[in-house]
């Protein structure tokens, strides 16, 4: 016991030795390495202190000037609720854009705490928004503080999208979408969008374009397969605080089944209801919204997550199951097919449903109990409170591998 307790300590005071060991035991992809670095090394730093919106316009204004904009008004400056690992901060700027001309245009800051509940690259995200712009809705990145040179984070600088999350009137999807009721007339108009803009994103020409924060992985190998259960292992094992021999059968299983990537497709990572901002008059999505676990790797990893059962519901009459409330069950992996021209394969979807819950109940158990408990987040409460999620998504997680072993 006393060796286990030493072991799980280290989460608070990672040394040089284990993480170190971290790396060599899960590698992963080189952005998201030194990003897990970074937040070990920071760990024993000092406990979240919300910043105030003087200090944050003070950092707004640090940035326009290392920018060298001079001619602006920044006003309306105020925060955004919601987010649970990422501090959105919403402003109104006045100044002339160098393309553009004269403009007045809402801006979000989307900056991390101290430590977030998600280790992500706020790079990746302005790199995946620029990419994407003229393909599906996204709202347009301005700018990127990458280091923390300006704000007290790394920080990423967008346009503010208009729209909601789910119909106004609904009480249904409190918690980011979970469970969302759109009703018949917003379901028929917002459904044929949600399936094309998802095969948008999985057939984009990602050779287009020249991305510095992620690497595509081999096709015809299991190199993808590696480099997400890696990344999903790191989590669990830098920052758990207890064992679960459940995740131990789920990592060997997953270990020794990794699948070959057939096609590399541009992953959104988290597509879903709750992630989409739409127009309720006109039922048009507006955006697509974070990005930050977007990856290069394969397609199957988002059918796995959109098509989770926590995300959809049952008809009005119970009888038909809505994929995140919107497209029949029965109709989705069709419609995706015939939208993408891209095939499903059974076998990997499985695959990455059992990974989804692995990192689920790493990131629930693990990473926000730790981080919550060091005080690093603005979010400490609500990341205390997610863990009840261990349970529901562990009996989903043992109901997939219960044939599989």
């Amino acid at each position: 016991m006393g060796a286990a307790l030493d072991r799980f300590a280290l989460g608070d005071r990672p040394t040089p030795d284990f993480i170190a060991s971290m790396r060599r035991l899960y590698p992963t992809e080189p952005e998201l390495d030194a990003l897990f670095v970074r937040k070990l090394e920071r760990r024993a730093g000092p406990e979240y202190r919300r910043q105030s919106i003087a200090e944050l316009r003070a950092c707004v204004e640090r940035m326009l000037a290392a920018l060298g904009i001079e001619d602006y008004r920044l006003e309306d400056l105020r925060w955004f609720t919601g987010g649970v690992s990422k501090i959105q901060l919403g402003f109104r700027l006045d100044w002339t854009d160098p393309k553009l001309g004269r403009r007045s245009e809402r801006m979000v800051v989307r900056m991390d705490p101290n430590e977030g509940s998600n280790t992500t690259s706020r790079l990746r995200e302005y790199e995946i928004l620029a990419a994407f712009a003229g393909v599906i809705p996204v709202p347009r990145p301005f700018w990127l503080d990458r280091d923390g040179a300006w704000f007290p984070e790394p920080a990423l600088i967008y346009e503010f999208a208009e729209g909601v999350t789910k119909p106004t009137a609904t009480t249904t999807g409190m918690v980011s979408g979970l469970g969302t009721n759109f009703g018949p007339q917003l379901r028929e108009k917002l459904a044929p969008q949600f399936m094309e803009q998802l095969a948008r994103i999985h057939a984009f020409d990602y050779g287009a374009h020249r991305f510095e924060s992620m690497t595509a992985p081999a096709v015809g190998t299991t190199q993808n397969a590696e480099w997400q259960l890696n990344r999903a292992l790191r989590i669990w094992e830098e920052d758990r605080g207890e064992d679960l021999p459940l995740m131990d059968v789920a990592a060997a299983w997953l270990k020794a089944n990794l699948p070959t990537l057939d096609v590399v497709s541009m992953v959104h990572g988290d597509y879903r209801s709750g992630n989409f901002l739409f127009d309720e008059a006109t039922g048009r999505i507006n955006a697509w919204l974070d990005w930050e676990r977007g990856h290069l790797g394969d397609r199957h990893r988002d059918l796995a997550w959109t098509t989770h059962p926590g995300f959809g519901h049952y008809s009005e009459d119970g009888k038909t199951y809505y994929i995140c409330g919107l497209i029949p069950k029965d109709e989705f992996y069709d419609r995706y097919s015939a939208a993408s021209g891209l095939s499903v394969d059974p076998a990997r979807l499985e695959y990455y449903r059992i990974l989804n819950c692995f990192q689920i109940i790493a990131s629930v158990t693990a990473t926000a109990t730790r981080v919550a408990g060091l005080g690093k987040s603005h979010q400490d409460v609500l990341l205390t409170r997610v863990k009840g999620m261990e349970s529901i998504t562990g009996l989903e997680l043992m109901r997939l591998l219960k044939d599989k072993i």
